[in-house]
């Protein structure tokens, strides 16, 4: 019976590696103006151009030398993305809810997408730099969504 036992858990043990695969993660990013009479820009940023990250990766020796002069930022840069338009939350006379709630039928939508194609929304994190007082004007709150799928 113990040989039985035994021989189960190294099958179930097989099964479950044999059916292990990798994840693919994407990111979507959503910048949102808190600019003052809707002269900002509010976006939903997607990359369509993936990137490997260890190409402009370097190690330090010693804790000082650095080979990160030879990496370029613009070689960094994607020039394939898409941009989707979303209203900013202030308008002439302050918080525009409206705005909000548009803004939120937006993300759904690209995410109920993003659902349709494989993807499980993984965490979600979020920032704010926000308008600073009388003058400043300037603020966004924009928000990673991190999405996994297996391949």
């Amino acid at each position: 019976m113990k040989k039985l036992v035994l021989l189960f858990i190294i099958a179930i043990g097989l099964f479950i590696d044999a059916n292990a695969q990798s994840v693919e993660y994407k990111v979507i990013t959503t910048v949102e103006s808190i600019v003052p009479m809707g002269i900002g820009r509010s976006r939903i940023v997607e990359e369509k151009s993936p990137i490997d990250a260890q190409e402009f990766t370097t190690e330090r020796t010693d804790g000082k030398k650095s080979k990160q002069k030879l990496v370029k930022r613009k070689d960094a840069k994607v020039s394939l993305f898409a941009e989707t338009k979303l209203l900013n939350f202030y308008s002439v006379a302050g918080i525009n809810f409206q705005n909000i709630a548009s803004n939120d039928a937006l993300i759904s939508s690209k995410i109920n997408h993003l659902v349709e194609q494989g993807f499980e929304l993984a965490f979600v994190t979020s920032g704010v730099e926000s308008d600073s007082g009388k003058g400043d004007g300037k603020g966004i709150f924009i928000t990673r969504y991190v999405f996994k799928r297996l391949k």
